[in-house]
């Protein structure tokens, strides 16, 4: 049975450090790399077989969670604050945290956080994008009633009530990039129009 390395990733925006060490905790290699898909697949070339990371849980670790598993013996995720509690030290950088979270792995210490299916999070992150949407469409929507309000227009003219001409948005929808501008092409017509009503009074 080949020995197996273990890897401590430290993953931010723009960099990604590592630390790589045999069972014994001889450190095989250390240092960062850019946090792309190419660089990554670069990186993963130089690695001893097999091996198994770990990384802290961030907004960043989905998609290198997700592109690095297919190669890793094992792959884990690690609670942030849970991690801070058994890896807390004085002096702290990108490569010796990178050097704890690979200990922690090594010597079976990490606390260890659920990581969903990459359909699931696909899916809560369009459920949140399109939340958010919706309470800007509505913002927008009781800003321009306002204005109305302000200018003395009881009667909402033909237009003000166009405002749901398009419906309201899908959950498919919020999956195309374009349709947000879409849905907001009107009522930023509308506030030019209601622009116009508040000057003419």
């Amino acid at each position: 049975m080949e020995p197996m390395y273990y890897i401590g990733l430290d993953v931010h925006k723009r960099k990604i450090s590592y630390c790589v060490k045999d069972s014994s905790g001889k450190v095989f290699a250390e240092g960062s790399l850019p946090a792309t898909r190419l660089d990554l697949d670069l990186w993963m070339k130089t690695l001893p077989q097999p091996w198994s990371a770990a990384m802290e849980a961030t907004m960043f670790t989905g998609w290198i969670y997700d592109h690095l598993k297919p190669h890793a013996a094992a792959l884990k995720v690690a609670h942030p604050l849970m991690l801070r509690a058994i890896a807390a030290a004085k002096k702290k950088n990108d490569r010796l945290d990178a050097s704890k979270i690979c200990d922690c792995l090594r010597c079976d210490f990490l606390p260890e956080c659920y990581m969903a299916p990459t359909e699931i999070r696909e899916r809560r992150r369009t459920l949140r994008y399109r939340n958010l949407l919706v309470r800007q469409m509505v913002q927008m929507k009781n800003k321009i009633s306002g204005l109305l309000m302000e200018a003395g227009v009881s009667d909402p003219p033909a237009w003000h009530r166009s405002w749901t001409d398009y419906g309201p948005l899908s959950r498919k929808q919020t999956r195309k990039p374009f349709v947000f501008c879409h849905h907001l092409q009107r009522p930023l017509s509308l506030c030019s129009e209601v622009t116009h009503v508040r000057s003419s009074h």
